[in-house]
């Protein structure tokens, strides 16, 4: 399956800067749209303030038939993907790499990981949770979602920026970019990385932990 469409996030997060602290530390660029809030301080001055695109709330079911919120990911980084589990292209490649990031930071709290299918009509929870089996991972650190087709397609696009959708034309019925979208606490993007390159999965793994020094007070 070729991914569909050029990577939005060049279009679009044109203007990101990638910001350094003024210690020197690396700190991951901010993606997605943004805007400016005029707020006042307790001495009657103004500030303006930047307010950064952000994933809304959501509610969905997961492998277990359990309904999960942005809540299970409270003051966690994550990372996310759009994929089904009968797509035998790229989704294949990018759960072996995003598997090799699970293995990497199995250990640590503040990483997860939230996996959307995009087929609406077959990969309900019991699918998803036979296909978690077979790629070896249990638990709640890995969250494997179902929703509406809207529910899903809307968040891919409007709030992940990923590209998703139905495809008639093609065998599989579905297309879709295999990104590995990173967000951070505050719910922002902060790195997408194509799944199915080796180079760009190394860098994931080397962002994140850059990520979460960030984090930290």
């Amino acid at each position: 399956m070729k991914q569909p469409y050029s990577f939005i996030y060049s279009i679009i997060l044109c203007t990101t800067v990638l910001f350094v602290s003024c210690k020197g530390d690396k700190k991951l660029p901010i993606y997605g749209l943004r805007d400016t809030e005029t707020v006042k301080n307790a001495d009657g001055t103004s500030r303006v303030d930047t307010i950064y695109q952000h994933i809304p709330a959501f509610k969905f079911l997961n492998q277990d038939s359990v309904y999960i919120t942005n809540d299970h990911f409270k003051n966690k980084i994550y990372i996310a993907d759009f994929f089904f589990t009968s797509c035998t292209s790229i989704c294949p490649i990018m759960h072996r790499n995003m598997k090799t990031i699970y293995d990497k930071f199995q250990d640590n709290p503040d990483v997860m990981f939230l996996s959307h299918t995009i087929d609406f009509k077959y990969d309900k929870p019991s699918v998803l949770k036979k296909y978690a089996e077979k790629l070896g991972v249990d638990g709640p650190k890995w969250q494997f979602v179902y929703g509406s087709r809207d529910s899903i397609y809307t968040i891919a696009e409007k709030s992940y920026l990923v590209a998703v959708q139905v495809d008639s034309a093609n065998k599989e019925g579905y297309v879709h970019q295999g990104y590995l979208v990173l967000i951070d606490k505050d719910k922002r993007i902060r790195g997408a990385y194509d799944g199915t390159d080796a180079g760009q999965v190394a860098q994931l793994m080397k962002d994140i932990p850059v990520l979460l020094a960030e984090a930290k007070p």
